[in-house]
């Protein structure tokens, strides 16, 4: 399974303009290659810089899925996932931790005092695409919940759960996917590989999980 899992560099709250942009290509949970862009903080190029990104690259006919981690990047740069399926021919899946209260980022993405307006650019376009992705789906348990469960005794209804929206595959193809890339923690490793190099080129270190 060749996949390549995208994430966003970190940058300070103030930062204004080009934020960087890793692919981490993997065959299952080996990783290949990295790719790198840029996309504008809170801007609309995400889609087309992934696109931009994957066809100028040696690994574009290995490919069989593209992964993110939540829908949007550099802020509220928000990825046409549908597109992004349709341009590349291959599934999309995006993987969460947790599932994102949608009426905390609608205020984010608009004012409503005194008449609702966008607060951030391109907001209804970025509401729109949001909705488009369609409902979060629970995952289950990953590997490393189950594991860290059985250890404690803990019960699987109370072990965390990952979510999931997907463009152009089947829910069982899209667990499928995820299982297959997944080798430490609860995030396939294309996106934890993809956020680890993107913190490493930013500040020169990792930090964090993805």
């Amino acid at each position: 399974m060749n996949v390549i899992g995208f994430d966003d560099g970190p940058f300070p709250r103030e930062h204004r303009g080009d934020v960087l942009l890793v692919g981490a290509v993997c065959s299952g949970t080996r990783l290949d290659g990295v790719v790198r862009g840029r996309i504008r903080r809170d801007g609309t190029d995400s889609t087309r810089e992934m696109v931009r990104l994957v066809r100028a690259s040696q690994f574009e006919e290995h490919l069989q899925a593209v992964l993110l981690q939540g829908i949007a990047v550099g802020g509220f740069n928000v990825v046409d996932i549908h597109s992004l399926r349709e341009e590349l021919g291959i599934p999309v899946v995006v993987v969460v931790r947790r599932h994102p209260d949608l009426d905390a980022v609608r205020r984010a993405l608009f004012s409503d005092s005194p008449h609702e307006r966008p607060r951030v650019p391109g907001a209804a376009r970025k509401w729109e695409l949001i909705e488009r992705a369609g409902v979060l789906e629970p995952l289950g348990p990953s590997h490393r919940a189950l594991q860290r469960a059985t250890k404690m005794g803990a019960a699987a209804a109370k072990v965390p759960k990952v979510w999931m929206q997907r463009a152009g595959v089947s829910l069982e193809e899209a667990r499928k996917i995820v299982a297959t890339t997944t080798l430490h923690g609860n995030i396939p490793e294309p996106l934890r590989l993809a956020h680890l190099i993107a913190g490493g080129i930013v500040t020169g270190t990792s930090r964090g999980r993805a």
